[in-house]
This record gives C-alpha cells, sequence and structure tokens, in this order.
C-alpha cells in the first residue's frame, strides 16, 4: 500500500510551493508559542494561530497539515533558543556543559507548559543540532562514550527536575499573592505543629533560614536566588561527575 504523504514527519516534507508564501514555519511556531505561553498549551489550535497570524483556518492548512505538525514547529522552536550561537561555546567541556544547561533551563522556565506537552513531539532539525553541540562540548573531555551519555543523563534530569520546582513554586507564589488569608492559615498551622517539638529538624532549618551566616550564600526567593541555586547545584553535580569519571567509575 502506497504510503499517504499527509502523514509521517513534517520535517520530510517541504514547505508549500505557493509562488510567494505569506507565512514561514518559524512565524507559525512563534504564534502558536505565544499563545501556549500567555493561555496555556491546550489553548493552541489550528484555528487560534491562524487567527493569530490574521489567516484563515483552512489557509493554514496549506503550511501545517495536522496539530502533530504544529506541535512539532513548537518543539523546534525551542530548541533554537537552546542552542548556542556559533563561535560562544566555551572550550572547556565544564564551562560548555553549564552554559548550555543554563540555556535549556531559561527556555524551559520561559515555556513552563513544554515540560509536560512536548514529550512526544516529532524531534526536528534543531533537536539534532542541539544533540551535536553538546556532543562537541565533551568531545575533547577525554570521557568514554558511556560516560557522556551518562553526563547527559545527569544533566538533562537535573535541569528537568530544577524546571519543575522553579515553575511550581511560581505558581505557588502567584496563588498565595491572590489568596493572603490561606497564606496565613498555612504559616499559623506550621507554627502549631512546630511547638508541638515533634519536628525538630525542619523548624532547624527553617532557623537557620532567617539567622545570617557568614560563610553561607545569603537564602533569596526571587528569580535571580533560584538561577543561582541552579547554578550551584549544577557545579556540584559535576563536581561529583568528574569525581566518579577520574576514578574511573
Amino acid at each position: 500500500m502506497a504510503r499517504n504523504p499527509d502523514n509521517g514527519l513534517i520535517w520530510a516534507r517541504a514547505e508549500p510551493s505557493i509562488r510567494k508564501p505569506r507565512f514561514s514555519r518559524e512565524m507559525i511556531a512563534a504564534a502558536a508559542l505565544e499563545i501556549a505561553d500567555t493561555e496555556g498549551f491546550d489553548a493552541v489550535s489550528m484555528r487560534d494561530v491562524a487567527s493569530a497570524l490574521g489567516a484563515a483556518t483552512m489557509t493554514l492548512y496549506n503550511y501545517v497539515r495536522t496539530k502533530d505538525d504544529l506541535v512539532a514547529l513548537m518543539h523546534d522552536a525551542i530548541m533554537a533558543e537552546i542552542l548556542v550561537p556559533a563561535g560562544e561555546l566555551p572550550a572547556a567541556w565544564r564551562d560548555a556543559v553549564t552554559l548550555i544547561a543554563g540555556r535549556i533551563r531559561a527556555a524551559l522556565v520561559r515555556h513552563p507548559w513544554a515540560v509536560g506537552a512536548m514529550q512526544e513531539a516529532q524531534p526536528g532539525p534543531n533537536a539534532i543540532r542541539a544533540l551535536e553541540q553538546y556532543l562537541a562540548a565533551v568531545g575533547d573531555s577525554r570521557l568514554t562514550r558511556a560516560q557522556k551519555f551518562d553526563l547527559l543523563t545527569a544533566v538533562n534530569a537535573y535541569v528537568f527536575g530544577n524546571v519543575l520546582i522553579t515553575v511550581g513554586t511560581r505558581k505557588r507564589a502567584e496563588s498565595e499573592a491572590g489568596d493572603p488569608d490561606l497564606v496565613e492559615q498555612v504559616f499559623a498551622l506550621t507554627n502549631t505543629l512546630l511547638e508541638t517539638g515533634e519536628f525538630p529538624h525542619t523548624a532547624e532549618l527553617l532557623i537557620q533560614r532567617t539567622t545570617p551566616d557568614d560563610n553561607a550564600p545569603p537564602v533569596r526567593d526571587d528569580d535571580q536566588g533560584v538561577e543561582e541555586q541552579f547554578h550551584r547545584g549544577l557545579a556540584a553535580l559535576l563536581d561529583g561527575l568528574s569525581a566518579r569519571f577520574a576514578a574511573g567509575g
């Protein structure tokens, strides 16, 4: 049976052979990302993207045939944000991995819905470019192939986990700002529980957060503080991996 040309990867199909196309794949992806960022991923539809572009829905189907195609374009646009510009990748592998990890985190924090929504997206050219860039970053590290894979896996797990925590913290902060009475109730309940003496470690931790310590970085809950904490954790992760690799682990 002949394969239906409407199915399969969008990247395997040429862009529309319209003499003067009104839209590019990049324009379509940008419009879809704007909708997802402001209204949520579930709000993205062919109709709404077409409306954002000032086009009829049927016109958009000349460029993107399915919702899967649209998601693939969105995924590739996010991967483009991750790529380090040409000539700016540090020569030292740790510096290069740190830069790439930071760019991945920044892109996912900008598009917090993407961690869950992009899991099944069709990989596109920029996904391959991102992998190639990572491999180039560790190309002169003297790590074995298995160690490079372990490094990629560990760093990605740390970055994605940090993004989930960051996004969750932001959502809680927004919720608390909208319901200060609930915040007061949470504080009151917490204090009541701590006063029972059943949670000594938690009480000690909270006391330490409010007590100055000249040997510790200041505790900050704003975006800059969260990002600094991310980089401290990433440095510790790379320290551990480096020591393990050096020991032949």
